[in-house]
């Protein structure tokens, strides 16, 4: 008799849907991460850059310009 027929649920049939759930879980994460390392990297060195940009613009309008006269 199978769970089915008798209107019960075995071990086998909670192992067998587990597995399966398992399969399709591991197939979805591995295609995520396919995607997700490259645009991590981008987005790390998007951020880099503008942070350098952002420091160039502050650095110079804190710079002073000092003009040095001869006597």
């Amino acid at each position: 008799m199978t769970a089915v027929d008798t209107g019960r649920i075995s071990r086998e049939d909670i192992e067998s849907k587990l597995r399966q759930i398992k399969g399709d879980a591991e197939g979805a994460a591995e295609g995520a991460r396919n995607v997700g390392v490259p645009a991590g990297a981008a987005v790390a060195v998007l951020l880099l850059v503008l942070i350098y940009l952002m420091g160039r613009r502050s650095g110079k309008k804190r710079s002073a310009y000092v003009a040095v006269r001869r006597l």
